[in-house]
């Protein structure tokens, strides 16, 4: 297993701290798909029993991150082509929900930073600042996300967006990412105009881009 480096925060369990220490390396890429997770190295390095990793590891299986095989332990998860299209399908409908009704609960102040966020990226990409230019995609949709006002929403977005980071990485490389900051141009404009349907449209028609990518890529694998 890859060396990880641990995030200390007192305020955590541990049982938390291996969760995210796991996670983070999977979302950065420290912790490629097929890579194996081993309790051993893990109980060594926290100094701790094995117990708490199993906790751990219940965890970030259900949330998708690694499959646990019986008598072989634990491998971080891969993706499939249903994988990504149940994923984007998913995406899709709820964004599509959320950017309706933040199209009427949207300030001036959300909107104008979304256009800065945006033109951000275009800069990002540029200087072919691929993370940099993926945590600022995830920060646009972030902010209509949180104006329509459903906290439930937005917490089971985040944690799909979370599980799913590490093979987005791809939407961010140049070639690809000009359609998408284009089609955010066209998002804040439908947010500028009150207009729930097309901001509900263009934000699906945004889901399915980034859908159409990821198979592609995956059909090349």
């Amino acid at each position: 297993m890859q060396k990880l480096r641990i995030q200390i925060d007192n305020h955590l369990t541990l049982r938390e701290k291996i969760v995210e220490t796991i996670r983070n390396a999977i979302v950065n890429g420290q912790l490629p798909a097929g890579s194996r997770v081993a309790e051993p190295d893990l109980a060594d390095r926290f100094g701790i029993s094995r117990t708490p990793i199993r906790e751990a590891f219940r965890q970030l299986e259900t949330e998708g991150f690694i499959t646990v095989i019986p008598r072989k332990g634990a491998v971080v998860a891969s993706l499939s082509a249903k994988d990504v299209s149940d994923f984007y399908d998913l995406k899709a409908v709820l964004e599509g929900y959320a950017a309706r009704i933040a199209a009427k609960k949207l300030t001036e102040k959300d909107i104008a930073k979304m256009d800065s966020v945006n033109r951000q990226m275009e800069a990002a990409a540029g200087r072919k600042e691929v993370r940099r230019v993926l945590a600022l995609h995830n920060e646009f949709h972030d902010i209509f996300l949180k104006a329509c006002g459903n906290e439930k929403l937005h917490s089971i977005v985040q944690n799909l967006v979370m599980q799913f980071q590490r093979f987005r990485l791809i939407l961010a490389m140049p070639g690809r990412i000009e359609g998408i900051i284009q089609q955010h141009r066209e998002i804040i404009e439908a947010f500028q105009e009150r207009d729930e349907a097309l901001a509900e449209s263009l934000v699906q028609k945004n889901a399915f881009h980034g859908k159409s990518i990821l198979l592609q890529e995956l059909a090349k694998g």
